[in-house]
């Protein structure tokens, strides 16, 4: 009964799918949330192969000579492997000043003790020093000036700090204002191919490849008072999450019958004398 293993697959992929679709609905509410889709990949040796010629055979025939499956019961599947959907959110006005909102394919920059990160999540405060952080304390970075380099001393003097916890502005290019005067401009920084971006945890995305970012020519505007709310189509979500369950629970059947027929036949060769 090595055939068993073809459902038993099946219900090993739907069970991922499940899991991602939960996650999705989990974060419906979450800001700047993107939802992420999963592929699969099904070996079909019934589709891989050219057809034979018929050929009847020259002796007496029987079922399994008219049988021809070119191995199609043996069509695994598998995960493939999942992506991001950057569809844009919808913007919701706030009016917290440090809430900003992405309207375009853009990413803000955020420090982080890992490294430099993205985020769509514009959910920003005021940390102690003055400096402009998120919700973990992730710093927010200014945009990088022709000269710079990505190292760590320069990065850390990217950091956008406000003197004296004061009201600021942002225009729609993403330059910060104080009573004082300009102050930085955000970064925010598009990309070549978003689905090169690597997902860290639910709102962050790290870029391994540098000539993949774009930095020049942004067409992203900044909206301040604003946060853009997740991708996620609560209503859709759900009815794919049914959908996926029953066909859970269809191969589950599927792969009890099998072991049903295992067990009768393991019995009933058990009773030969």
């Amino acid at each position: 009964m090595k055939n068993i293993w073809v459902p038993v697959s099946g219900q090993i992929a739907q069970q991922r799918k499940v899991e991602t679709i939960a996650n999705n609905i989990a974060n419906a509410n979450t800001a700047g949330f993107k939802r992420d889709e999963i592929t699969f990949k099904e070996h079909l040796t019934a589709y891989s192969q050219t057809p034979d010629n018929i050929d009847l055979p020259r002796k007496e025939w029987n079922p399994d000579d008219f049988y021809r499956t070119q191995g199609a019961e043996n069509a695994f599947v598998k995960v493939d492997g999942t992506y991001t959907d950057f569809q844009q959110g919808a913007l919701s006005p706030t009016g917290n000043k440090l809430d900003i909102a992405l309207f375009g394919k853009g990413l803000f920059e955020v420090l982080t003790p890992n490294g430099v990160r993205y985020t769509r999540k514009g959910t920003f405060g005021l940390n102690k020093e003055g400096e402009i952080v998120n919700e973990n304390g992730y710093k927010l970075l200014s945009k990088l000036q022709p000269g710079q380099n990505l190292e760590a001393g320069t990065i850390n003097s990217r950091v956008i700090k406000i003197p004296n916890q004061g009201q600021i502005s942002i225009s729609k290019e993403g330059r910060v204002f104080s009573p004082e005067g300009e102050l930085a401009t955000i970064s925010v920084v598009e990309f070549k191919d978003h689905h090169a971006l690597r997902k860290e945890g639910s709102s962050l995305f790290i870029n391994n490849a540098d000539d993949n970012t774009k930095r020049e020519n942004i067409a992203t505007t900044v909206n301040q008072g604003y946060v853009e709310g997740s991708n996620v189509n609560a209503i859709r979500e759900m009815s794919e999450l049914i959908k996926a369950h029953r066909q859970f629970e269809a191969i589950q059947k599927a792969v009890k019958t099998y072991d049903s027929i295992s067990g009768k036949i393991a019995n009933d060769i058990a009773n030969l004398k």
